[in-house]
């Protein structure tokens, strides 16, 4: 990354996405109880269950930077954006891993970008998605999403009813998977639950749900001709402050192996 871009990433980013100086933004609910070694519950037994994770951790701000800028691009002129749509149909694969077709990759978003101290990689040629999970700084959520589609790429996915996936792995927690219908980079996810038993996953665009930062949004309309992004997280939240039931601190580990439309 050169010195422009570096320096252009951390003034925009710290605009859109920087944590408060005492932990996690409080658009992510800072009431819901930190997690235990079962449901993300401390297993204390006592009174202090229900508060907040006082665990403090150094903010990693190369870190931070280091991911977020892998979504955000320079601003440009209107004349100089390019956009192209491609039509997806039914049983098409968008991404495998190593596959050379891929028009873009996946990359970590973990919970540093707002404060937190969770951290992740994922391999690209296995679809190997790996990391620990803490509720350190008042966090508890890693994810990957998509980086920018390829020459200013959308997909047009409205002859389709969603999205599969096929998996390894994930032990049977709880996940999120999203569509994004916007390059803003905190605009609404369009969010499906789902847990990782078996192989097959399939996501429908009807039964998708508006959040951002893990609360539901009214007024939304998704739009399916202008898919722009797609996203992975496990968080112990599941949406408006309450816990994710099917999760667990420490290390995880999640295979992507197809990513195609039905």
């Amino acid at each position: 990354m050169d010195l422009f871009t570096l320096v252009w990433a951390f003034s925009a980013l710290c605009i859109q996405t920087t944590p408060l100086a005492h932990g996690f933004s409080t658009q992510i609910s800072t009431r819901a109880s930190p997690p235990s070694s079962k449901h993300g519950r401390h297993a204390s037994g006592g009174d202090d269950d229900d508060a907040p994770s006082t665990t403090r951790k150094p903010w990693d701000v190369i870190r931070f930077v280091s991911q977020s800028s892998k979504f955000v691009g320079p601003p440009s002129l209107p004349l100089m954006r390019k956009s192209i749509k491609r039509k997806i149909g039914p049983g098409e694969v968008i991404w495998t891993p190593s596959s050379p077709r891929n028009f873009f990759r996946f990359s970590p978003l973990d919970d540093v970008v707002m404060g937190g101290a969770s951290s992740s990689t994922v391999d690209n040629d296995t679809g190997t998605w790996t990391g620990t999970v803490t509720d350190a700084n008042n966090g508890g959520f890693v994810g990957i999403r998509s980086t920018p589609f390829q020459n200013g790429l959308s997909l047009d996915m409205s002859g389709c009813q969603g999205v599969e996936l096929r998996l390894r792995k994930g032990d049977g927690q709880r996940f999120k998977f999203i569509v994004r219908d916007s390059t803003d980079f905190n605009g609404v996810c369009w969010t499906t639950e789902f847990d990782a038993r078996g192989t097959i996953i399939r996501i429908p665009f009807s039964n998708q749900i508006p959040t951002i930062f893990a609360s539901t949004v009214s007024g939304k309309s998704f739009d399916d001709e202008n898919v722009v992004g797609f996203q992975i997280t496990y968080s112990k939240f599941e949406y408006n402050g309450k816990l994710n039931q099917n999760f667990r601190l420490g290390k995880f580990v999640l295979q992507l192996l197809e990513l195609k439309s039905y």
